[in-house]
């Protein structure tokens, strides 16, 4: 197993991050001089493991923002004068509804307004595919398998597993499909949309191959799009499809965020989706081109009130669950979407970062990832054992969970559902208050 970080070890680092990272003589565009980047800053990552061991944020270690300089980072809370506060309570509800509009199928529900992302066999290893599902499972929520197909080790936590349908088709059989509560079709992803998918040859390995049903050590590449879908009644064909296959599970459409995504989601609704999944601007791991990154998708940020408006314009927006990712780093990113627009949030990084990531963004390479995490050699992966990680991703959605509901009390809401939309509880932060 990997080995977390010794309280010396964390004692020695958060001494060095208050006596040199807050040495505002740094731009704040800069890296920290530790590790990380401007958005996954050393205090986040080292946040993050410190909830995955404890299940509770720290003290005296920055959790809620990085130093990007925009985004989420610019974005606080107006919370209430203290004396106002509710209790902390359990009673303060996190669970949301995934099925809004259709009597006829699963009425499924996620105790908590998160859930895992995808991130495929083959991109990541089936120890950590496992880990995820059994921390699913554990919360009453669910994980996706992405688009490299269904390992058998899943199949135990079949009803917290969602199956992925992505342009290249790999992996996906008749069995994955009727197996799993939900369904999702991912047309593009936010961090390289318009590229598709792509998995380096010295990652498809012998077993990677034979669950993608592929050629070992040749590079596979998802095309962008469908080459069966270009217009809505296509789209519409898909789900039917889907749907006949699986009479009860619910249907998600992942998509990225173009100029336009406010119309894709109408589209996405009149097809029949119950879930309209939007992955903005800088998601995935560190496989995902910067360049695409950084140039192509609308931040999320941008894309949920955008769409969450539009939707309430065309008088739907009760009738389908909208999530968002792309970048949602910490319990205060998801209590921010939620208040701009979203119903809840799809995490994949800092499931990784939970399990030991560094952010060294070496994820591309077949043994490019010293922590077992990204990668399916047969040697590296074995430093992940999936209970150790179903425990530290359960960890990190214990302390999450406390958080949002830490954040509703001081609001003065009894549940997350009272939360969405409400852009007058957020406040904008000016550059001069970093001084």
């Amino acid at each position: 197993m990997i080995s977390v970080p010794s309280p010396r070890l964390v004692e020695k680092v958060t001494h060095y991050l208050h006596q040199g990272f807050h040495d505002h003589s740094h731009s704040l565009l800069e890296p920290p001089p530790a590790l990380g980047d401007p958005r996954w800053t050393d205090e986040l990552i080292m946040a993050t493991w410190f909830q995955a061991e404890h299940g509770r944020p720290p003290d005296g270690i920055e959790h809620r923002v990085g130093r990007s300089g925009g985004g989420f980072d610019r974005l606080d809370f107006k919370f209430l004068p203290e004396g106002d506060w509710l209790a902390h309570s359990e009673d303060i509800g996190t669970a949301i509804p995934l099925n809004r509009r259709d009597p006829a199928r699963r009425r499924l529900e996620i105790a908590l307004p998160i859930y895992g992302g995808g991130m495929s066999y083959g991109s990541v290893s089936e120890e950590v595919m496992v880990s995820r599902a059994i921390a699913a499972q554990e919360w009453g929520t669910l994980t996706c398998t992405g688009e490299g197909g269904y390992p058998d080790g899943l199949k135990p936590y079949a009803d917290s597993v969602i199956t992925q349908i992505a342009t290249g088709l790999f992996g996906v059989r008749e069995e994955t499909i009727q197996r799993a509560p939900m369904i999702e079709f991912k047309y593009a992803q936010g961090a390289k949309p318009g590229l598709g998918g792509h998995l380096l040859g010295d990652k498809s390995t012998t077993t990677v191959a034979d669950i993608r049903e592929s050629v070992p050590w040749v590079s596979l590449f998802s095309p962008f799009p469908f080459h069966s879908v270009y217009s809505v009644e296509d789209h519409r064909k898909h789900i039917d499809w889907a749907m006949i296959m699986n009479p009860e599970a619910l249907i998600s459409v992942k998509v990225s965020t173009p100029i336009d995504v406010d119309m894709v989601a109408v589209g996405s609704y009149y097809a029949g989706a119950h879930v309209f999944h939007m992955d903005g601007s800088y998601g995935g791991t560190g496989a995902a081109p910067e360049i695409a990154k950084k140039n192509i998708a609308m931040p999320i940020e941008l894309a949920i009130p955008k769409v969450h408006r539009h939707l309430e314009q065309e008088g739907i927006r009760d009738e389908i669950t909208l999530i968002a990712s792309g970048g949602v780093r910490t319990a205060w990113d998801v209590a921010k979407a939620i208040a701009l627009g979203a119903d809840g949030c799809v995490l994949g990084t800092s499931e990784l970062v939970a399990m030991g990531c560094t952010r060294c963004s070496n994820c591309e390479r077949g043994r490019g990832c010293p922590f077992g995490l990204t990668t399916t050699d047969p040697e590296l992966k074995e430093w992940v054992h999936p209970d150790w990680g179903a425990m530290r991703v359960g960890n990190l959605y214990a302390s999450f969970q406390w958080q949002l509901r830490d954040i509703l009390r001081k609001l003065g809401l009894g549940a997350i559902a009272e939360l969405r939309g409400r852009r007058d509880l957020l406040r904008y932060i000016p550059e001069e208050f970093d001084a």
